[in-house]
């Protein structure tokens, strides 16, 4: 009995360590790996998983756009060649990151998706310069960030999962904390060529000024608790 069980164990074991190795089809890739990548690769398929609205607002170029949110997008994608290189990106990484996965389970063999996305993209200057000003340009940043002491300022987005799960009690201290603290909220995508000029290269940005100087800034997810430290 032992000896069987102990056989059982074994093959476990073997089918796990078999089944469980890492893919190395999809490679998560920085700016530059990217670019470069790209730059290498002969007509490179290369997709923009983001909607229609944010990537006729700026993307990389040569792009496709094919969102990861329509119901088509496994057959959209499913018509590129996948014995070649494919590349992926978004606003920040997290949708591309899905994508990457959906690729790999449709069978392409060789996935890069960019680390950071779009965001970082622009931050290293990889993008064509644009004179069309989008939202707020940098005056009316700076007459805001010196109206009143103390200053906060939210970049966030509607897509971002993140800014959308900290949006209540950013709303409740700007309640709350009106006495202490200037709180307002910036769209990224509404404020595009302020969020260049800055090189913010990720969401949600919080930025806390003192008299029109920064003296704090998180990027990424951060609680309430930990937040109001800081307010």
């Amino acid at each position: 009995m032992k000896s069987k069980f102990l056989s059982l164990l074994l093959l476990t074991f073997l089918f796990v360590s078999c089944q469980g190795q890492p893919s190395k089809t999809i490679k998560t890739v920085d700016v530059t790996a990217f670019s470069n990548k790209l730059k290498a690769t002969e007509n490179p398929q290369l997709v923009d998983v983001r909607t229609p609205e944010e990537f006729n607002v700026g993307h990389i170029e040569n792009a496709t756009n094919i969102n990861w949110f329509d119901a088509d997008f496994a057959n959209r994608v499913s018509k590129y060649d996948k014995s070649k290189p494919v590349f992926v990106y978004c606003k920040v990484g997290g949708r591309s990151a899905k994508a990457a996965d959906k690729l790999a389970e449709l069978g392409f063999s060789e996935i890069y998706n960019l680390d950071g996305g779009y965001m970082k993209w622009e931050a290293a200057n990889k993008s064509k310069p644009s004179d069309k000003i989008i939202g707020m340009c940098d005056q009316e940043y700076g007459e805001l960030i010196k109206s009143s002491t103390r200053v906060m300022v939210d970049f966030n987005a509607k897509w971002c999962a993140p800014c959308q799960k900290m949006k209540p009690y950013i709303l409740k201290f700007q309640s709350e904390l009106k006495e202490q603290i200037k709180i307002v909220q910036l769209d990224a995508d509404e404020n595009k060529t302020l969020v260049d000029q800055m090189k913010l290269d990720g969401l949600p940005t919080i930025i806390v000024y003192e008299n029109g100087k920064e003296v704090w800034r998180n990027v990424g997810f951060i609680s309430e608790e930990d937040l109001k430290k800081h307010l």
